[in-house]
Protein backbone atom coordinates (compact mmCIF):
# COMPACT_ATOMS: atom_id res chain seq x y z
CA UNK A 1 0.00 0.00 0.00
CA UNK A 2 1.21 3.52 -0.81
CA UNK A 3 1.92 6.01 1.95
CA UNK A 4 -0.98 8.16 3.02
CA UNK A 5 -0.59 11.69 1.64
CA UNK A 6 -1.02 14.65 4.00
CA UNK A 7 -4.52 15.96 4.45
CA UNK A 8 -5.06 18.60 1.74
CA UNK A 9 -5.33 22.18 2.91
CA UNK A 10 -7.90 23.36 0.37
CA UNK A 11 -11.50 22.15 0.44
CA UNK A 12 -14.10 22.66 -2.31
CA UNK A 13 -16.20 25.74 -1.56
CA UNK A 14 -19.25 23.64 -2.46
CA UNK A 15 -19.02 19.92 -1.64
CA UNK A 16 -22.18 18.96 -3.55
CA UNK A 17 -21.16 16.60 -6.35
CA UNK A 18 -24.33 14.51 -6.37
CA UNK A 19 -25.65 13.34 -9.75
CA UNK A 20 -29.18 14.31 -8.83
CA UNK A 21 -30.44 16.41 -7.29
CA UNK A 22 -27.38 18.36 -8.42
CA UNK A 23 -25.53 21.38 -7.07
CA UNK A 24 -27.33 24.71 -7.15
CA UNK A 25 -25.87 27.44 -9.34
CA UNK A 26 -22.85 29.37 -8.01
CA UNK A 27 -23.92 32.13 -5.64
CA UNK A 28 -27.35 30.61 -5.02
CA UNK A 29 -29.34 31.63 -1.95
CA UNK A 30 -32.92 31.15 -0.88
CA UNK A 31 -33.56 34.82 -1.63
CA UNK A 32 -33.89 33.68 -5.25
CA UNK A 33 -37.29 32.31 -4.26
CA UNK A 34 -38.62 35.54 -2.76
CA UNK A 35 -40.98 36.12 -5.68
CA UNK A 36 -42.51 32.62 -5.63
CA UNK A 37 -46.28 32.67 -6.06
CA UNK A 38 -47.05 30.61 -2.96
CA UNK A 39 -50.65 29.94 -2.03
CA UNK A 40 -51.80 30.71 -5.58
CA UNK A 41 -53.62 28.44 -8.00
CA UNK A 42 -51.33 27.28 -10.78
CA UNK A 43 -54.30 27.79 -13.12
CA UNK A 44 -54.58 31.51 -12.38
CA UNK A 45 -53.19 33.84 -15.03
CA UNK A 46 -50.03 35.00 -13.26
CA UNK A 47 -48.85 31.59 -11.99
CA UNK A 48 -49.64 30.05 -15.39
CA UNK A 49 -47.52 32.76 -16.99
CA UNK A 50 -44.60 31.70 -14.77
CA UNK A 51 -44.99 28.10 -15.95
CA UNK A 52 -45.07 29.31 -19.55
CA UNK A 53 -41.94 31.33 -18.84
CA UNK A 54 -40.11 28.15 -17.81
CA UNK A 55 -41.14 26.61 -21.12
CA UNK A 56 -40.11 29.59 -23.25
CA UNK A 57 -36.79 30.24 -21.50
CA UNK A 58 -35.93 26.53 -21.72
CA UNK A 59 -36.84 26.46 -25.40
CA UNK A 60 -34.69 29.48 -26.19
CA UNK A 61 -31.72 28.36 -24.10
CA UNK A 62 -31.62 24.90 -25.67
CA UNK A 63 -32.28 26.15 -29.20
CA UNK A 64 -35.31 23.91 -29.76
CA UNK A 65 -36.68 24.11 -33.31
CA UNK A 66 -39.57 26.59 -33.49
CA UNK A 67 -42.07 23.96 -34.66
CA UNK A 68 -41.46 21.70 -31.66
CA UNK A 69 -43.79 21.68 -28.67
CA UNK A 70 -42.41 21.80 -25.13
CA UNK A 71 -44.40 21.15 -21.97
CA UNK A 72 -44.06 20.54 -18.25
CA UNK A 73 -45.20 17.10 -17.10
CA UNK A 74 -45.36 15.24 -13.77
CA UNK A 75 -42.88 12.68 -12.50
CA UNK A 76 -39.55 14.27 -13.40
CA UNK A 77 -37.67 12.82 -16.39
CA UNK A 78 -39.04 9.37 -15.59
CA UNK A 79 -42.57 10.67 -16.03
CA UNK A 80 -41.67 12.47 -19.25
CA UNK A 81 -39.99 9.52 -20.96
CA UNK A 82 -42.65 7.08 -19.76
CA UNK A 83 -45.38 9.33 -21.17
CA UNK A 84 -43.60 9.24 -24.51
CA UNK A 85 -42.98 5.48 -24.45
CA UNK A 86 -46.55 4.55 -23.50
CA UNK A 87 -48.16 7.09 -25.81
CA UNK A 88 -46.08 6.78 -28.99
CA UNK A 89 -44.74 3.25 -29.37
CA UNK A 90 -46.56 0.43 -31.12
CA UNK A 91 -46.79 1.04 -34.88
CA UNK A 92 -43.11 0.30 -35.64
CA UNK A 93 -40.51 -2.21 -34.47
CA UNK A 94 -38.52 -0.81 -31.54
CA UNK A 95 -34.78 -0.70 -30.92
CA UNK A 96 -33.62 0.35 -27.43
CA UNK A 97 -30.06 1.39 -26.60
CA UNK A 98 -29.45 0.09 -23.08
CA UNK A 99 -26.13 1.06 -21.53
CA UNK A 100 -26.98 2.34 -18.07
CA UNK A 101 -29.53 1.68 -15.33
CA UNK A 102 -32.25 3.93 -16.67
CA UNK A 103 -32.05 3.01 -20.34
CA UNK A 104 -32.22 -0.61 -19.22
CA UNK A 105 -35.37 0.25 -17.28
CA UNK A 106 -36.95 1.76 -20.42
CA UNK A 107 -36.03 -1.42 -22.31
CA UNK A 108 -37.72 -3.52 -19.62
CA UNK A 109 -40.87 -1.39 -19.72
CA UNK A 110 -41.10 -1.72 -23.49
CA UNK A 111 -40.39 -5.45 -23.68
CA UNK A 112 -41.88 -6.79 -20.44
CA UNK A 113 -44.75 -4.41 -19.71
CA UNK A 114 -45.92 -3.05 -23.05
CA UNK A 115 -45.09 -6.47 -24.49
CA UNK A 116 -44.52 -5.10 -27.98
CA UNK A 117 -43.91 -7.90 -30.49
CA UNK A 118 -40.73 -6.67 -32.21
CA UNK A 119 -38.33 -5.20 -29.68
CA UNK A 120 -34.55 -5.43 -29.86
CA UNK A 121 -32.43 -4.35 -26.92
CA UNK A 122 -28.97 -3.25 -28.04
CA UNK A 123 -27.15 -3.53 -24.73
CA UNK A 124 -23.65 -2.75 -23.54
CA UNK A 125 -21.87 -3.09 -20.19
CA UNK A 126 -21.47 -0.06 -17.95
CA UNK A 127 -18.96 2.36 -19.47
CA UNK A 128 -19.50 1.13 -23.04
CA UNK A 129 -21.87 2.02 -25.85
CA UNK A 130 -23.97 -0.47 -27.82
CA UNK A 131 -23.19 -1.36 -31.43
CA UNK A 132 -24.80 1.71 -32.97
CA UNK A 133 -24.44 0.36 -36.51
CA UNK A 134 -27.03 -2.31 -35.64
CA UNK A 135 -29.87 0.23 -35.29
CA UNK A 136 -32.60 -0.61 -37.79
CA UNK A 137 -33.36 2.34 -40.08
CA UNK A 138 -37.16 1.95 -39.86
CA UNK A 139 -37.45 1.22 -36.14
CA UNK A 140 -38.63 3.50 -33.40
CA UNK A 141 -35.48 4.15 -31.39
CA UNK A 142 -35.38 4.73 -27.62
CA UNK A 143 -32.16 5.92 -26.03
CA UNK A 144 -30.58 7.85 -23.19
CA UNK A 145 -28.14 10.40 -24.57
CA UNK A 146 -26.00 10.26 -21.47
CA UNK A 147 -25.67 7.27 -19.15
CA UNK A 148 -26.14 8.85 -15.74
CA UNK A 149 -25.02 5.67 -13.97
CA UNK A 150 -22.44 4.49 -16.52
CA UNK A 151 -20.49 7.64 -17.34
CA UNK A 152 -20.82 7.08 -21.10
CA UNK A 153 -22.51 9.35 -23.64
CA UNK A 154 -23.52 9.01 -27.25
CA UNK A 155 -21.40 10.63 -30.00
CA UNK A 156 -21.86 14.35 -30.47
CA UNK A 157 -23.87 15.22 -33.55
CA UNK A 158 -25.84 11.98 -33.61
CA UNK A 159 -24.44 10.78 -36.94
CA UNK A 160 -25.30 7.20 -35.90
CA UNK A 161 -28.97 8.15 -36.48
CA UNK A 162 -29.47 8.23 -40.23
CA UNK A 163 -31.00 11.41 -41.71
CA UNK A 164 -34.63 10.64 -42.40
CA UNK A 165 -34.66 7.75 -39.89
CA UNK A 166 -37.94 5.94 -40.56
CA UNK A 167 -39.27 5.66 -37.03
CA UNK A 168 -39.42 8.12 -34.15
CA UNK A 169 -36.34 8.72 -31.99
CA UNK A 170 -37.15 9.08 -28.28
CA UNK A 171 -34.27 10.59 -26.29
CA UNK A 172 -33.97 10.65 -22.51
CA UNK A 173 -31.68 13.66 -22.14
CA UNK A 174 -31.91 14.23 -18.41
CA UNK A 175 -28.13 14.29 -17.82
CA UNK A 176 -27.39 15.88 -21.19
CA UNK A 177 -29.79 18.82 -21.55
CA UNK A 178 -28.07 22.13 -20.66
CA UNK A 179 -24.66 20.41 -20.66
CA UNK A 180 -24.35 18.85 -24.13
CA UNK A 181 -25.57 19.92 -27.55
CA UNK A 182 -28.30 17.68 -28.91
CA UNK A 183 -29.01 17.09 -32.63
CA UNK A 184 -32.70 17.95 -32.66
CA UNK A 185 -32.83 17.42 -36.42
CA UNK A 186 -32.29 13.68 -35.74
CA UNK A 187 -34.59 13.40 -32.71
CA UNK A 188 -38.36 13.43 -32.21
CA UNK A 189 -38.84 13.36 -28.44
CA UNK A 190 -36.47 14.86 -25.87
CA UNK A 191 -37.05 14.67 -22.12
CA UNK A 192 -35.25 16.01 -19.07
CA UNK A 193 -35.83 17.07 -15.46
CA UNK A 194 -35.22 20.24 -13.51
CA UNK A 195 -32.93 18.72 -10.89
CA UNK A 196 -29.99 17.89 -13.15
CA UNK A 197 -27.81 20.30 -15.13
CA UNK A 198 -29.33 23.54 -13.81
CA UNK A 199 -29.63 22.32 -10.23
CA UNK A 200 -33.40 22.71 -9.92
CA UNK A 201 -35.71 20.91 -7.54
CA UNK A 202 -37.33 17.53 -8.14
CA UNK A 203 -40.65 16.13 -9.42
CA UNK A 204 -41.08 18.13 -12.64
CA UNK A 205 -40.25 16.82 -16.10
CA UNK A 206 -39.96 18.45 -19.52
CA UNK A 207 -41.29 16.85 -22.69
CA UNK A 208 -40.31 18.19 -26.12
CA UNK A 209 -42.06 16.85 -29.24
CA UNK A 210 -41.20 17.23 -32.91
CA UNK A 211 -43.97 17.62 -35.52
CA UNK A 212 -43.49 13.92 -36.40
CA UNK A 213 -44.08 12.97 -32.77
CA UNK A 214 -47.25 15.09 -32.65
CA UNK A 215 -48.44 13.45 -35.88
CA UNK A 216 -47.91 10.01 -34.29
CA UNK A 217 -49.87 11.08 -31.20
CA UNK A 218 -52.82 12.11 -33.36
CA UNK A 219 -52.77 9.09 -35.65
CA UNK A 220 -51.94 6.27 -33.23
CA UNK A 221 -54.22 4.93 -30.51
CA UNK A 222 -52.24 2.76 -28.07
CA UNK A 223 -53.62 -0.72 -27.51
CA UNK A 224 -53.50 -0.31 -23.73
CA UNK A 225 -55.12 2.04 -21.21
CA UNK A 226 -53.33 5.31 -20.48
CA UNK A 227 -53.69 6.88 -17.01
CA UNK A 228 -54.74 10.51 -16.94
CA UNK A 229 -51.20 11.62 -16.05
CA UNK A 230 -49.97 10.19 -19.37
CA UNK A 231 -52.62 11.59 -21.71
CA UNK A 232 -51.53 14.21 -24.23
CA UNK A 233 -54.64 14.02 -26.43
CA UNK A 234 -58.41 14.08 -26.01
CA UNK A 235 -61.03 13.25 -28.64
CA UNK A 236 -58.33 12.97 -31.29
CA UNK A 237 -56.82 16.42 -30.66
CA UNK A 238 -53.64 17.49 -28.91
CA UNK A 239 -54.01 18.99 -25.44
CA UNK A 240 -52.27 22.21 -26.48
CA UNK A 241 -52.56 23.72 -23.01
CA UNK A 242 -49.87 21.36 -21.70
CA UNK A 243 -47.40 23.20 -23.93
CA UNK A 244 -48.50 26.63 -22.71
CA UNK A 245 -48.16 26.13 -18.95
CA UNK A 246 -51.40 24.27 -18.19
CA UNK A 247 -49.93 21.31 -16.35
CA UNK A 248 -51.64 17.93 -16.05
CA UNK A 249 -51.37 18.00 -12.26
CA UNK A 250 -50.51 20.57 -9.59
CA UNK A 251 -46.91 21.83 -9.82
CA UNK A 252 -44.92 23.41 -7.02
CA UNK A 253 -44.75 27.15 -7.63
CA UNK A 254 -41.73 27.20 -5.30
CA UNK A 255 -39.95 24.79 -7.68
CA UNK A 256 -41.10 26.87 -10.64
CA UNK A 257 -39.44 29.97 -9.19
CA UNK A 258 -36.29 27.96 -8.52
CA UNK A 259 -36.25 26.65 -12.10
CA UNK A 260 -36.57 30.19 -13.43
CA UNK A 261 -33.62 31.28 -11.29
CA UNK A 262 -31.45 28.57 -12.86
CA UNK A 263 -32.54 29.49 -16.38
CA UNK A 264 -31.85 33.19 -15.82
CA UNK A 265 -28.41 32.36 -14.43
CA UNK A 266 -27.65 30.29 -17.54
CA UNK A 267 -28.70 33.20 -19.74
CA UNK A 268 -26.50 35.62 -17.78
CA UNK A 269 -23.34 33.55 -18.16
CA UNK A 270 -23.67 33.13 -21.92
CA UNK A 271 -26.32 30.51 -22.62
CA UNK A 272 -25.85 26.97 -23.85
CA UNK A 273 -22.33 27.48 -25.17
CA UNK A 274 -21.18 28.63 -21.74
CA UNK A 275 -22.96 25.76 -19.98
CA UNK A 276 -21.34 23.19 -22.25
CA UNK A 277 -17.91 24.79 -21.84
CA UNK A 278 -18.16 24.73 -18.04
CA UNK A 279 -19.09 21.05 -18.02
CA UNK A 280 -16.35 20.10 -20.50
CA UNK A 281 -13.81 22.00 -18.38
CA UNK A 282 -14.78 19.87 -15.38
CA UNK A 283 -14.27 16.71 -17.40
CA UNK A 284 -10.85 17.91 -18.56
CA UNK A 285 -9.71 18.49 -14.98
CA UNK A 286 -10.76 14.99 -13.91
CA UNK A 287 -9.22 13.46 -17.04
CA UNK A 288 -5.84 15.07 -16.29
CA UNK A 289 -5.95 13.70 -12.76
CA UNK A 290 -7.01 10.21 -13.86
CA UNK A 291 -4.12 10.13 -16.33
CA UNK A 292 -1.72 10.43 -13.37
CA UNK A 293 -3.62 8.21 -10.94
CA UNK A 294 -2.40 4.75 -9.97
CA UNK A 295 -5.76 3.71 -8.51
CA UNK A 296 -8.60 5.40 -10.44
CA UNK A 297 -9.73 5.06 -14.06
CA UNK A 298 -12.77 6.11 -16.06
CA UNK A 299 -15.50 3.52 -16.32
CA UNK A 300 -15.84 4.67 -19.95
CA UNK A 301 -12.48 3.72 -21.45
CA UNK A 302 -13.07 5.51 -24.77
CA UNK A 303 -12.34 9.23 -24.24
CA UNK A 304 -14.88 10.16 -26.94
CA UNK A 305 -17.64 8.39 -25.00
CA UNK A 306 -16.93 9.90 -21.56
CA UNK A 307 -19.67 11.90 -19.94
CA UNK A 308 -18.88 15.43 -18.84
CA UNK A 309 -21.72 15.38 -16.30
CA UNK A 310 -21.89 11.97 -14.60
CA UNK A 311 -18.16 11.23 -14.45
CA UNK A 312 -17.95 7.60 -13.33
CA UNK A 313 -14.67 6.20 -12.01
CA UNK A 314 -13.66 2.65 -11.19
CA UNK A 315 -10.99 1.61 -8.72
CA UNK A 316 -8.15 -0.24 -10.44
CA UNK A 317 -5.58 -0.68 -7.67
CA UNK A 318 -4.14 -4.23 -8.07
CA UNK A 319 -5.03 -5.23 -4.51
CA UNK A 320 -8.62 -3.97 -4.94
CA UNK A 321 -9.78 -5.52 -8.21
CA UNK A 322 -9.66 -9.20 -7.02
CA UNK A 323 -11.91 -8.45 -4.02
CA UNK A 324 -15.51 -9.63 -4.07
CA UNK A 325 -18.20 -6.98 -4.45
CA UNK A 326 -18.99 -6.82 -0.73
CA UNK A 327 -15.36 -6.14 0.14
CA UNK A 328 -15.06 -3.58 -2.63
CA UNK A 329 -18.16 -1.80 -1.36
CA UNK A 330 -16.68 -1.72 2.12
CA UNK A 331 -13.57 0.08 0.88
CA UNK A 332 -15.53 2.46 -1.36
CA UNK A 333 -17.99 3.29 1.41
CA UNK A 334 -15.12 4.07 3.76
CA UNK A 335 -13.60 6.34 1.12
CA UNK A 336 -16.81 8.29 0.60
CA UNK A 337 -17.47 8.33 4.34
CA UNK A 338 -14.11 9.99 4.97
CA UNK A 339 -14.91 12.66 2.40
CA UNK A 340 -18.33 13.34 3.92
CA UNK A 341 -16.84 13.55 7.41
CA UNK A 342 -14.46 16.23 6.14
CA UNK A 343 -17.28 18.14 4.36
CA UNK A 344 -15.36 17.68 1.12
CA UNK A 345 -17.77 15.68 -1.08
CA UNK A 346 -21.30 14.39 -0.60
CA UNK A 347 -23.05 11.59 -2.47
CA UNK A 348 -20.31 10.52 -4.89
CA UNK A 349 -20.54 6.74 -4.54
CA UNK A 350 -21.28 4.90 -7.78
CA UNK A 351 -24.90 4.02 -8.45
CA UNK A 352 -26.09 0.97 -6.53
CA UNK A 353 -26.07 -1.49 -9.47
CA UNK A 354 -23.05 -0.04 -11.29
CA UNK A 355 -19.48 -1.27 -10.83
CA UNK A 356 -18.06 -0.17 -7.48
CA UNK A 357 -16.36 3.20 -7.68
CA UNK A 358 -17.14 6.91 -7.66
CA UNK A 359 -19.50 9.18 -9.58
CA UNK A 360 -18.71 12.90 -9.67
CA UNK A 361 -21.21 15.32 -11.17
CA UNK A 362 -19.54 17.80 -13.50
CA UNK A 363 -22.48 19.77 -14.86
CA UNK A 364 -22.34 23.53 -15.38
CA UNK A 365 -23.44 24.45 -11.85
CA UNK A 366 -20.26 22.85 -10.48
CA UNK A 367 -17.27 25.19 -10.37
CA UNK A 368 -14.03 23.96 -11.95
CA UNK A 369 -12.11 25.18 -8.89
CA UNK A 370 -14.20 22.89 -6.68
CA UNK A 371 -13.49 19.89 -8.92
CA UNK A 372 -9.77 20.67 -8.79
CA UNK A 373 -9.89 21.02 -5.00
CA UNK A 374 -11.70 17.68 -4.64
CA UNK A 375 -9.15 15.51 -6.43
CA UNK A 376 -6.29 15.60 -3.86
CA UNK A 377 -8.88 14.64 -1.25
CA UNK A 378 -9.76 11.57 -3.30
CA UNK A 379 -6.12 10.47 -3.16
CA UNK A 380 -6.00 11.10 0.57
CA UNK A 381 -9.24 9.26 1.32
CA UNK A 382 -8.40 6.29 -0.89
CA UNK A 383 -4.98 5.90 0.76
CA UNK A 384 -6.63 6.03 4.19
CA UNK A 385 -9.26 3.45 3.24
CA UNK A 386 -6.61 1.20 1.69
CA UNK A 387 -4.41 1.35 4.78
CA UNK A 388 -7.32 0.56 7.07
CA UNK A 389 -8.29 -2.41 4.90
CA UNK A 390 -4.70 -3.72 4.96
CA UNK A 391 -4.60 -3.38 8.75
CA UNK A 392 -7.71 -5.53 9.08
CA UNK A 393 -6.01 -8.29 7.10
CA UNK A 394 -3.00 -8.40 9.41
CA UNK A 395 -3.00 -11.46 11.70
CA UNK A 396 -3.49 -10.71 15.34
CA UNK A 397 -0.30 -10.56 17.43
CA UNK A 398 -0.17 -13.57 19.79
Amino acid sequence: MAAIPSRPALRPACPNFSSGPCAKRPGYSLSALDGALLGRSHRAATPKARLAEVIERSRALLGLPPDWRLGIVPGSDTGAIEIAIWSLLGPHPVDVLAFDTFSRAWADDIAAHLKLPDVRVLAAPYGNLPELAEIRPDSDLVLAWNGTTSGARLPEGGAFIAPGHGGLVLCDATSAAFAMKLPYERLDVVTWSWQKALGGEAAHGMLALSPRAVERLLSHAPGWPLPKLFRLTADGTLLEGIFKGETINTPSMLCVEDALDGLRWAERIGGLDALVARSEANLAIVADWVAQSDWAAFLAEDPAARSSTAMCLRIVAPWFTPLDRAAQLGVANRLTGLLEAEDVAFDIASYRDAPVGLRIWGGATVEAADVAALLPWLDWAFARAAAEYADRLQPATP
